[in-house]
């Protein structure tokens, strides 16, 4: 069973719900917001194995190459561009489809690799974790999280999305048997909710909404839920206690208090996503 947690924006408490509900739910960990990997900083995992994420881009041998040009007018990425007679790379651009190699008719083009980021596994409280780490400057995180969902347990898997609704998030998504949308009783939250409703309904994903920050009251998103016939699986109260646990770097789990609200959380994640 795969769960995606995400959210329309970031700041909504993802990566708290996502922490804490894998630990009710003794579930694997898989952080996917390759770009700001924040939940190894609260579950604290052992690392014990780190791999990179290699991608190929295109080499182009000046000796063989005539700047005929054909492969730059194939690529759809913008990765090579003629300039004053001679072909320029971007290779932070480059996908590795293979076209340019393809249409070059001197076969000055082949492809070298080179690294995009790092994968990191570690174990904590008896539950398998890792993260995809975007190398600093990187364009593109998605041969990082498809290279970390690749081999996925067939235990239950809970996995961090990245904020808001971009191909990262679809990435993430393609492994999902059911997904927890995190949100805020705000308007900017409800905006972006609408957007990762749409985004779940459009792959057919079976979900259900958790109201971090709720304010106890009769507020928009509840609202909007009941309108539109959404289970609303839970909320986590707005309180102090919880900012300064969190902004301590401490696992909500670990108060009893939270650790309840969680165990609460996840009974109701069981039933709302037809748990199977």
């Amino acid at each position: 069973m795969n769960i995606a947690v995400l959210s329309g924006k970031g700041g909504t408490g993802k990566t708290t719900v996502s922490t804490n509900l894998a630990l009710a739910l003794k579930s694997n960990y898989i952080d996917c917001d390759v770009e700001e990997p924040n939940g190894f900083i609260f579950l604290k995992p052992k690392i014990e194995k780190t791999e990179q994420v290699m991608v190929e881009y295109p080499f182009i041998d000046d000796d063989k190459c005539t700047s005929c040009g054909k492969c730059v007018s194939v690529c759809q990425f913008n990765a090579l561009a003629k300039v004053k007679g001679d072909i320029m790379l971007f290779e932070k651009l480059c996908h590795g489809c293979g076209a340019c190699e393809i249409v070059c008719e001197y076969d000055a083009l082949t492809y070298k690799k080179r690294e995009l980021g790092n994968i990191e596994f570690g174990k904590v409280r008896d539950i398998n974790c890792s993260r995809g780490i975007l190398n600093i400057g990187e364009p593109m995180a998605v041969p990082v999280i498809r290279e970390l969902l690749k081999n996925l347990s067939k235990d239950i898997n809970l996995i961090d999305c990245p904020p808001g609704t971009s191909c990262n998030v679809v990435t993430a998504l393609k492994y999902a048997h059911g997904s927890i949308l995190v949100t805020e009783p705000s308007a900017f939250g409800l905006h972006d909710l609408k957007m990762a409703v749409e985004l779940v309904k459009m792959y057919n994903i079976p979900f259900g909404i958790i109201i971090n920050k709720d304010d106890g009251k009769d507020n928009i998103i509840k609202k909007y839920c009941r309108d539109e016939k959404i289970n609303l699986i839970g909320t986590i109260p707005y309180n102090r206690k919880t900012a300064v646990l969190y902004s301590n770097g401490d696992i909500l789990y670990d108060d009893l208090e939270h650790k309840i609200l969680f165990d609460e959380l996840s009974k109701s994640v069981k039933e709302v996503l037809n748990w199977n």
